[in-house]
């Protein structure tokens, strides 16, 4: 085992949260979008990491310096896409989000190579996905880094939805991560109610994956795993922000497997990362020795469905 993750992150965000600090308002700037933020956890988690992505703009530039793990990206025209939110009531407001721009052919076939490169020498890949609504490339890429990859003994793990999702499922990987409203939303199950919920599994099942997990928010996720069904039961813990706690269990999903564990070992990981995550206002972020610390205290339950 290489103990190393290759994420696919076609297009990184700029993120600008204004926040207050003694009254006064308080901004900060960070890297963002779900490939970022799994690639952080996945090194709080102990293994080696390495996002490969597309930089170009402004806010390309800006996104170089913040991003904070092994990089590899391509210098392209197409400018990343970004957005300020106001959280000094308390919620998530948006002031502004500006789109990523799509890639060129040959930016896509560059970038696309080197996510190759990376990932087989990684031995364990995962397709993130850019901003809901940005489609900086075509669904198609999904289809093809999935097929190429696994068929040359990479483990692909994909955290995606939609016409995504759809597009990975038809290359067969690995590992599939969906939340219950996206199974729903998605049309692969008629309600959030858990027969529903083990049929889309099932469905998502049937492209050869090994595993399909599915978070639930406040409830505990369901897996199918080589056929059997868990019900995963994580440490009771007070959620700041729920955002972000899918992306650090796939990010964990994706450690395990790097690290050596099985994929029920894998998913203790990311059930605990992702109960860590919910407890802080950060994305992608958790301590690894709190995380083991809570592996322990996590449980699969094996479950029979009607």
């Amino acid at each position: 085992m290489t103990g190393r993750v290759a994420v696919f992150a076609p297009s990184p965000q700029l993120t600008v949260t204004i926040e207050e600090l003694d009254g006064a308002p308080d901004i900060h700037i960070h890297a963002g979008g779900q490939g970022v933020w799994q690639s952080r956890m996945i090194e709080s988690l102990g293994a080696e990491v390495v996002l490969c992505a597309a930089l170009g703009g402004e806010t390309g530039q800006v996104l170089r310096q913040l991003i904070g793990v092994e990089l590899k990206a391509r210098d392209v025209a197409a400018r990343n896409g970004g957005y300020v939110h106001d959280r000094r009531a308390g919620g998530r407001d948006q002031v502004v989000r500006m789109a990523a721009d799509p890639l060129s052919r040959h930016e896509l076939d560059d970038l696309y190579e080197i996510t190759l490169v990376e990932a087989l020498n990684a031995g364990v890949v995962v397709l993130s996905g850019p901003a809901e609504h940005d489609e900086p490339v075509p669904d198609s890429v999904y289809e093809r880094l999935t097929k190429d990859l696994g068929g040359n003994g990479c483990r692909v793990v994909v955290d995606l939805s939609g016409a995504r999702l759809a597009a990975a499922l038809a290359g067969g990987p690995t590992v599939v991560k969906v939340s219950h409203e996206e199974l729903v939303g998605d049309g692969l199950a008629e309600s959030d109610a858990l027969p529903d919920l083990v049929k889309g599994c099932r469905e998502l099942a049937s492209c050869g994956a090994r595993a399909v997990v599915v978070s639930r928010a406040a409830d505990e996720t369901l897996a199918l795993i080589d056929g059997t069904l868990y019900l995963v039961e994580v440490p009771a813990l007070s959620p700041v922000d729920t955002h972000g706690g899918g992306d650090s269990m796939t990010a964990g999903l994706a450690a395990g497997l790097a690290l050596g564990g099985s994929i029920e070992d894998s998913l203790e990981l990311g059930a605990a990362a992702g109960a860590v995550n919910v407890t802080r206002h950060g994305l992608g972020t958790g301590s690894g020795d709190v995380v083991r610390q809570l592996v322990e205290r996590v449980r699969l339950k094996p479950w029979e469905d009607a």
